[in-house]
């Protein structure tokens, strides 16, 4: 199966933690739906799905999460990208996902 790319605009928001915080993009609802009902093996990891995401001039490999209380998946997004982006909480920014599974 050819891997399925969503690009969407959305802004950075932040789940803080006892540890440090975490920063991240939530996929819109027809993307996370379309990601969702696409069959694929079961894999472990909290339903995590890996992906190929894209902010600007930096693309990494990661995983997207569902998030219950909003039925979305999120994406955690580095410090190294948002430092080289030069984005940082409460930005909008433009994101692809590449699902690659």
């Amino acid at each position: 199966m050819p891997p399925t790319t969503h690009t969407f605009t959305t802004d950075l928001w932040e789940m803080p933690t006892t540890a440090a915080a975490w920063v991240f993009v939530t996929l819109p609802a027809e993307a996370s739906e379309a990601i969702r009902n696409t069959p694929r093996p079961p894999r472990p990891g909290f339903g995590s799905i890996r992906v190929r995401a894209t902010i600007g001039g930096s693309t990494w490999a990661t995983s997207i999460f569902p998030d219950s209380k909003v039925g979305c998946y999120v994406l955690p997004v580095k410090k190294s990208v948002r430092a080289t982006e030069g984005i940082g909480l409460g930005d909008t920014v433009g994101v692809t996902v590449e699902v690659l599974e």
